[in-house]
């Protein structure tokens, strides 16, 4: 093209020696370096395609949308995978930052654990590394003895199963390995509020942790809550017994007074019949303060009625007058 523009140049012709005007002859340019709407869109097309075989478009991870990840069937008898070292100084000091901050809430205490983590230095670290190493190492050991067994055999027949299932249902079977991880943007996005880096062992182990303690918590909570229903339970009995003892104590006190009553009347009648009736042994009247063991000496003498035959007489003579009251 740059050929083509310079003979264009050269047929224009120079300028007089005379000074007089400058008169351009020009002629007219081939029709194939015309700059025609036909050839600047097939230039910008060509442009185009260069620019994006050059720099290809980086493909977005992520599973599909509209797609929702499904979760195969979990295997009850695997081994315990192992957990990292943040989730076990997480765990191991959780009570006590709870402790220390008892009105927290949760977010706010792993919040604090994990502000404490990326604190501490590697050497105050390397304890909780090492334990999650030899946890992985367990781990890993105990995974490939499993893998040996008859029962992971069973298991992996059973996932496979299911896979078919799925994609005779929908066509497609989403897993880890059949969906583009997320790039490696979106792998350094963190929690807000949380230093753990979204995405990652740690994040997904820290999920872990939290769903086993709500767990523990709902498990908790259903016990109080079938505790305080016996308790009410309890509650409402002793409060119906103690209504009824106090029923029952009413009424005992009123009996008490009527026979205080009853046993007052009974000792004026007994002291009014028996004033000028002295014991033969003693000569001792009865009074107020007297008429109880008035009454013992007198009955003691009742059990020898041959001594005692005329006085015991008179004695029956003044009961059969009595008027009890």
């Amino acid at each position: 093209m740059r050929h083509l523009i310079m003979q264009g140049e050269n047929l224009t012709a120079p300028p007089s020696n005379n000074g007089s005007s400058h008169t351009n002859i020009s002629a007219p340019l081939p029709s194939d370096i015309n700059p025609t709407e036909s050839n600047m869109s097939m230039n910008t097309d060509q442009d185009s395609n260069l620019m994006e075989s050059d720099f290809p478009q980086k493909r977005r991870g992520g599973w599909p949308k509209g797609r929702k990840r499904r979760r195969g069937p979990r295997d009850m008898n695997a081994p315990k995978q192992p957990l990292t070292g943040y989730v076990r100084y997480l765990n191991e000091n959780r009570e006590k930052v709870r402790g220390e901050n008892p009105g927290a809430s949760f977010s706010e205490v792993t919040k604090i654990l994990a502000c404490d983590w990326s604190k501490l230095g590697s050497h105050e670290k390397q304890k909780y590394l090492e334990e999650a190493e030899k946890d992985k190492e367990r781990y890993m050991k105990e995974l490939e003895q499993y893998q040996q067994t008859e029962a992971y055999k069973i298991f992996k027949k059973q996932q496979e199963k299911k896979r078919k299932e799925y994609e005779d249902g929908d066509g497609s079977y989403y897993t880890s390995s059949t969906v583009e991880p997320m790039n490696e943007t979106q792998h350094d996005g963190e929690v807000p509020g949380f230093d753990i880096p979204i995405f990652t062992e740690e994040f997904l182990d820290h999920n872990k942790a939290r769903e086993a303690e709500l767990r523990q918590l709902r498990k908790s909570n259903t016990e109080y809550e079938e505790q305080n229903a016996i308790l009410t339970k309890h509650i409402e009995n002793m409060k119906s017994a103690i209504e009824k003892l106090e029923v029952e104590n009413s009424q005992q006190h009123s009996n008490n007074i009527a026979l205080q009553q009853h046993l007052e009347a009974l000792r004026n009648a007994l002291l009014e019949n028996f004033a000028d009736f002295p014991l033969p042994s003693t000569n001792e009247l009865p009074t107020p303060e007297t008429i109880d063991s008035y009454m013992n000496q007198l009955h003691s003498l009742l059990e020898n009625p041959t001594e005692n035959e005329v006085f015991i007489s008179k004695i029956r003579e003044i009961v059969s007058k009595l008027d009890y009251p």
